[in-house]
């Protein structure tokens, strides 16, 4: 006999099914035991007597079951469960918290050192299947916009950014770093005559920040496109594809969403409010200082509340030096340049703008910042070579995950994070 899944159970009302998950709820009612049975897809009840009902189990064992499927209109789903036979596939020790109540009663930390455990939850283990669904919306989305998937070196001979915020590790007589981004090479794919490219796979960050909002790897949804006229067609871009990827989790998964009670943004626009324009709104509206050519954490939620609706906001025209050597001045202003944030109900998800593509102007730029163009050979070679204008954008999966459902911590939406203290599980 094949297996049901438990979200597949009603359906088969008057026939025999067998089932198979975690025992996530025992309860004894005379010569019964009802048992909430749990899998991948959801819940179901079974219903235990006679003989079967004297098995000993425990919340968390591994059980399959066969029995007769009857209308219940109490239980789940309106159906449950009759057992005819009940197997114990694995016995589950003593757990370290009880993951069949509404909520974990254990702190995060107690949570990410049992995480596999935790992630049997329904509420995390939504929160995973929302991400899933919005990556796989991204993925949708720009595809159907012509664009290629590509997979990049995590491998690399130097630090994407320039700075020190990377980590070093031994490769074979030299050192490589674990990539900061797939910045260089999603340029060089653009150059390469692929135009338009995005990739989702891990960035590393050797950040030494220790808050509910880092990670030191996460997943990087990345952008990049040729022969743009200006950053304003990212922010066009970026639009559309929220809009898609929301509207995609809201249609496939309502529950997950109902669970951690929230609700995917609509919107026909994004505001774009230049930074300078926001840090006067919060010094006039809150009295609140900024620190210079950027927004702190508290600016940023206090701009996107006073946004309003979906609380989403392009932030335009950061100061030329708060940014990396490859981005675009501004071309009303060389002290500015063309490139924007994303905030999200206050918090920044997306970093995107325009690139320089001429040769000669890049290569000033590394100088001005104290970098050796020698060290970036490979990379310089494709402007030399003829580039297009271009420019992309790179998302955040975990804080995009976060922010959606109203996460304290973005740790929350990482299947296994790595922070400042954090390598196992």
């Amino acid at each position: 006999m094949p297996r049901t899944l438990c979200t597949e159970v009603p359906a088969a009302v008057g026939q025999s099914v067998r089932v198979a998950g975690w025992v996530h709820r025992l309860r004894k009612l005379g010569s019964l035991v009802f048992l909430q049975l749990r899998d991948r897809t959801g819940m179901i009840q079974v219903v235990l007597e006679g003989d079967i009902a004297a098995t000993p189990l425990s919340h968390e064992d591994v059980v399959e079951v066969t029995g007769h499927v009857a209308a219940e209109p109490r239980a789940v789903g309106g159906a449950e469960v009759r057992a005819e036979s009940l197997t114990i596939l694995a016995h589950a020790d003593l757990l370290p918290f009880e993951i069949n109540r509404k909520d974990i009663r254990a702190g995060l930390d107690v949570q990410l050192d049992h995480r596999v455990l935790a992630l049997r939850h329904p509420k995390p283990h939504a929160a995973l299947q929302v991400q899933a669904e919005l990556i796989e919306g991204f993925r949708e989305f720009l595809s159907g916009r012509g664009f290629t998937e590509i997979h990049t070196p995590k491998l690399v001979s130097t630090g994407t950014e320039g700075g020190s915020e990377v980590f070093e590790v031994k490769y074979f007589e030299r050192k490589a770093y674990l990539a900061q981004s797939p910045q260089f090479y999603k340029q060089m794919m653009v150059g390469s005559g692929f135009e338009q490219v995005f990739e989702v796979g891990p960035v590393y960050r050797a950040e030494e920040h220790n808050t509910s909002r880092h990670l030191n790897e996460y997943v990087s949804l990345d952008i990049e496109m040729g022969f743009i006229r200006g950053e304003e067609e990212l922010m066009d871009l970026e639009t559309e594809m929220l809009q898609s990827m929301f509207g995609r989790v809201a249609e496939r998964r309502s529950e997950a969403l109902a669970l951690h009670g929230a609700v995917a943004p609509e919107f026909t626009e994004i505001p774009r409010v230049p930074l300078a324009e926001a840090q006067e709104i919060l010094q006039r509206r809150f009295r609140k200082a900024s620190p210079p050519g950027n927004l702190d954490p508290e600016g940023e939620q206090l701009i996107c509340q006073y946004i309003g609706g979906p609380e989403l906001v392009f932030l335009t025209r950061y100061p030329l030096s708060k940014r990396p050597m490859y981005a675009m001045p501004a071309p009303e202003s060389p002290e500015l340049s063309a490139s924007f944030d994303l905030l999200f109900r206050g918090l920044e998800v997306t970093t995107g703008g325009q690139r320089i593509h001429d040769y000669r102007m890049l290569v000033n730029s590394m100088e001005g910042r104290g970098l050796n163009p020698a060290d970036f050979e490979s990379y310089l070679e494709v402007f030399r070579l003829g580039m297009p204008p271009h420019g992309g954008f790179a998302i955040g999966a975990e804080r995009l995950t976060a922010r959606l459902l109203g996460l304290a911590n973005v740790r929350e939406a990482s299947a296994f994070p790595r922070d400042r203290t954090r390598v196992s599980p």
